[in-house]
This record gives C-alpha cells, sequence and structure tokens, in this order.
C-alpha cells in the first residue's frame, strides 16, 4: 500500500487507537489525525503514540483526510459519517468498525455529500476496557476484517481498503451487510447474552466461590450495557433467531438431565466438544 498523507481517526479508542500505531509504526501515513469528545483523553491517544495531531472538532479533523475512519459507538456512526462528508475533500472514502452494517450501511449506501463514499468494516478483536490505553500496533495481525460492500460500491474503493487493512496484517474476508448481521448475532450477540444471563443469575452469596470457569464464562458481560443495548436492539431479529437456536439446545440438555437419560445429554456434550475443540484456543 502506497503511504499516505492524512488519515482521520473519529474516536481514538482500542480500535481507532491501534489503527493509528499501526499506521505510524509501518509508516503508513505522514499524519494520523484523532478527532475525540475531550482533549484528556485525545492527550492519552498521543502519548501511546496512536496519533500525530488531535482536534475535538469533527470538521476540522477530516478537513485534510485522503481517509476517514469513524470509531464511534454504532447509534453515532451515520451522523458522523455524513458530518465528515460535508467536510473532508471531495471524493473522501469513509469507513468505520463497528459490529453491525446494516443498520449503518444501509442509510450511506446512496452516497454521501461532495462525492464522498462510505464503506463498512468491522474488524474481529475483542474489545479492552481501558480505551485506547489497551491499543496495540499488532492488534491486527492475523485477525480477520469483515469488509461489506453493496452492489454500490466502487471496485477500486473495495480494493483500496482491502489493501489498506492487509497492511495492517489482517486478513480481509467479503461480506454482505445482512449475511454479516446473521454472523454477528451468533458469534458476538449471543456469547455476550449468555454471559449477561449468567452473571445475572449467580448469587451474590455465591460470588466468593466463583472460580475461573465463571469468570471466564462472564468476561463478555463486564462490556458497557447500554452500547450492548444498541447493537442487540438494532439487530433484533437476527439475535432472536440465535437465542432460539441456543434455547433449543439448553431445553435438550435440560430434557435429558430432568429424565436421566445419560446418553442423549452424552451426545450433545460431546458435539459441543467436538465444535469448541474445532474452533482452537
Amino acid at each position: 500500500m502506497k503511504r499516505l498523507g492524512t488519515v482521520a481517526v473519529v474516536g481514538v479508542g482500542m480500535i481507532g487507537g491501534s489503527i493509528g500505531q499501526a499506521l505510524i509504526e509501518r509508516n503508513l501515513a505522514k499524519n494520523v489525525v484523532g478527532v475525540g469528545r475531550s482533549q484528556a483523553s485525545l492527550r492519552s491517544a498521543r502519548r501511546v503514540g496512536a496519533i500525530t495531531n488531535t482536534t475535538i472538532d469533527l470538521n476540522r479533523g477530516v478537513a485534510d483526510a485522503e481517509l476517514v475512519f469513524v470509531c464511534t459507538p454504532v447509534a453515532a456512526v451515520v451522523e458522523t459519517v455524513k458530518q465528515a462528508a460535508e467536510h473532508c475533500p471531495e471524493r473522501t472514502l469513509i469507513s468505520d468498525v463497528c459490529g453491525l452494517k446494516r443498520a449503518v450501511v444501509g442509510p450511506l449506501d446512496d452516497g454521501l455529500a461532495r462525492g464522498c463514499r462510505f464503506l463498512g468494516g468491522h474488524p474481529l478483536v475483542e474489545g479492552g476496557q481501558n480505551g485506547v490505553l489497551d491499543a496495540r500496533a499488532d492488534l491486527f495481525d492475523g485477525r480477520i476484517v469483515i469488509l461489506t460492500p453493496t452492489v454500490n460500491t466502487r471496485a477500486e474503493d473495495f480494493d483500496f481498503l482491502a489493501d489498506f487493512w492487509q497492511a495492517l496484517g489482517a486478513v480481509v474476508v467479503k461480506m454482505p451487510p445482512e449475511e454479516h448481521d446473521r454472523a454477528v448475532a451468533m458469534t458476538e450477540h449471543l456469547p455476550y447474552l449468555s454471559a449477561a444471563a449468567m452473571s445475572a443469575a449467580l448469587p451474590e452469596k455465591l460470588f466468593r466461590l466463583a472460580g475461573g470457569g465463571v469468570s471466564a464464562a462472564t468476561r463478555q458481560a463486564a462490556g458497557d450495557p447500554s452500547l450492548w443495548a444498541d447493537a442487540l436492539t438494532l439487530n433484533r431479529d437476527n439475535v432472536l433467531t440465535a437465542l432460539e437456536q441456543y434455547g433449543s439446545q439448553l431445553a435438550a440438555a435440560h430434557a435429558a438431565i430432568r429424565d436421566g437419560r445419560r446418553d442423549a445429554l452424552l451426545d450433545i456434550l460431546t458435539l459441543a466438544k467436538k465444535h469448541r475443540d474445532a474452533l482452537g484456543d
């Protein structure tokens, strides 16, 4: 990938900060402008080497950008992209990193102001709890980044963004927005709901007895409830389907245990182990 002049990162948390660090350490951009809500958070981003310039003014932050990444919560992506398109150079490509695509791609697919274009993306990385302090230049090495073009996406835009992510070490997967959302309902939203349900069901009197198994199984429940509520609501139909599939497995295990059918229970657990072993570490 050719070296870029200026890349704007709107929302410099763990993912946005990691994009910036990777660009700077790999000498892939001359300037990385961090756009944030507070100078304090932007100072932290600068201290960890995630950005070269800072501003809390979105319009100024994207004014010279050849590429803009919107790394805000999903509820803010659409309006942020539209505002950025009004103030960045003409025909600038804008992308995002949020975990839902249909709710974002749909409103932006007909085009943006001044010839700017949007192409959705989603790096499959685990979120940190410390924002930009968890950023790493190698965060995307070997990790999948899903790009979600539509029939309106220019081939050169897809190729450019695919080259960009590959330069950051990622493996790029192409997927329609609707298929992406069905997939993450099962692979991200359902695990979170399972962790949340287990956490909610655990009585306080047992907290001190909970060991590593409970800790591992409920780790995702530590995520921001407001952000998860937005994601689950926006992906409602797919999440309900995933819950039905999950519920049928729990119901089968419940019935096997209730009726003392060890063979049936063993079949369920054996299939579960087979699938888990296939996932690897």
